[in-house]
């Protein structure tokens, strides 16, 4: 029987990746777990897949800037710990995948102190700060993005986790249930699981240009929907559950530059402004955005400098090049990140099954 552990949550940038490679394990695993924070919205994006069991850690934010609340840190961590090498030590994980965050943190120091053969993966160009603190305890990290493997030591580049249906939406789903019945292209807008308030706010300013030539499709965030906008080509929604049939209707995108997402796009091959995240960020998404930018995947314009005429300019730059970025989003291959993973999985847990092996062997060539 065997069985293994993901971890990672606070955002679904952590737990998305860790669904998308459900079906693939539990063609190899007896056993499915997941350790989260307890958060609502792991357990929300769990609950359709039942052979998955659930269990919640104690967890604390790691933050780097100066705040009171980081004395805390330590002691709280150490509880996540403790917590984590109780349920590890019940569960008998053949092996721990981490998808990164401050919930993996925990999980990953309680499998390291019971020597459970563990690799991760990291969608940012660079490492979060979860990684980066324990990158030296896995066996293997897994990068979306090549040139990140090759300054690791135990870095392996095996791209972006993508769930296989991702491009096998169905626009007419999307089109009747939200009434889109206008003949004019599509543009979708993202912030981020958690909505993105300045692209919002862009939106809504320049609204009217934006439906001149497009339907707007904007997923604004949980409690933050503008509801005095009246505009016939306008819809805008907190979350959807089912982005492969948006994705499905899409012409153009304005997005942060979460990794999850943008390669989404990528093997959707829809044209994007990117307007990454610097602001209280380790400055991830501006990597990533410069990255597609510079194999010509998408336009990318600085969160600190926009404007609405600069967001302006950029949106009709977007339109212009959309033909151009298209046919270079055909170039890039999303499809065998998974394999990839599994494949370093096996590699680990065959290397820990042979050392135990030759450990026991050794033991008793002694007692005899």
């Amino acid at each position: 029987m065997k069985t293994i552990v993901l971890t990672g949550g606070g955002t679904a940038g952590h737990i998305i990746p860790n669904i998308a490679l459900l079906p693939t394990l539990k063609q190899h695993f007896d056993n499915i777990v997941y350790i989260g924070s307890g958060a609502d919205i792991e357990k929300n994006l769990l609950s359709n897949y039942s052979y998955v069991k659930y269990y919640a850690i104690p967890t604390t934010k790691l933050r780097r800037s100066l705040n009171l609340t980081n004395i805390t840190i330590p002691f709280r961590l150490h509880k996540g710990v403790s917590k984590s090498k109780e349920l590890l030590q019940q569960i008998k994980p053949d092996v721990i995948f981490s998808k990164g965050g401050y919930v993996a943190l925990p999980v990953v120091l309680a499998g390291a102190k019971l020597n459970v053969p563990m690799l991760a993966h990291e969608s940012d160009y660079t490492l979060g700060l979860a990684n980066k603190l324990v990158k030296n305890k896995f066996s293997v990290i897994c990068t979306t993005f090549e040139p990140t493997a090759e300054k690791l030591k135990n870095g392996v580049y095996v791209g972006p986790i993508i769930r296989d249906d991702i491009t096998k939406g169905n626009a007419l789903n999307f089109k009747k249930q939200f009434g889109l019945t206008s003949k004019k292209p599509v543009l979708l807008v993202l912030g981020g699981s958690q909505g993105a308030e300045q692209i919002n706010k862009l939106i809504w300013d320049n609204l009217n240009t934006l439906t001149k030539t497009h339907q707007v499709v904007h997923l604004c965030g949980k409690g933050k929907q503008n509801k005095n906008i009246q505009n016939p080509d306008y819809y805008q929604l907190e979350f959807y559950n089912k982005m492969q049939d948006i994705y499905a209707c899409v012409d153009l995108c304005i997005t942060r530059g979460g990794s999850n997402t943008i390669f989404e796009l990528l093997a959707n091959h829809i044209p994007m402004m990117i307007i990454p995240l610097q602001k209280g960020s380790r400055g991830d998404q501006v990597q990533n955005a410069k990255y597609f930018e510079s194999h010509n995947y998408a336009l990318s314009v600085l969160d600190k400098k926009i404007d609405n005429h600069i967001f302006i300019t950029a949106w009709n730059t977007l339109k212009a090049r959309a033909k151009l970025i298209r046919a270079s989003t055909k170039n890039f291959d999303t499809s065998c990140a998974i394999q990839r993973i599994y494949k370093e999985m096996n590699k680990i847990m065959n290397i820990d099954n042979n050392t135990t092996q030759k450990h026991q062997t050794l033991v008793q060539s002694k007692t005899l």
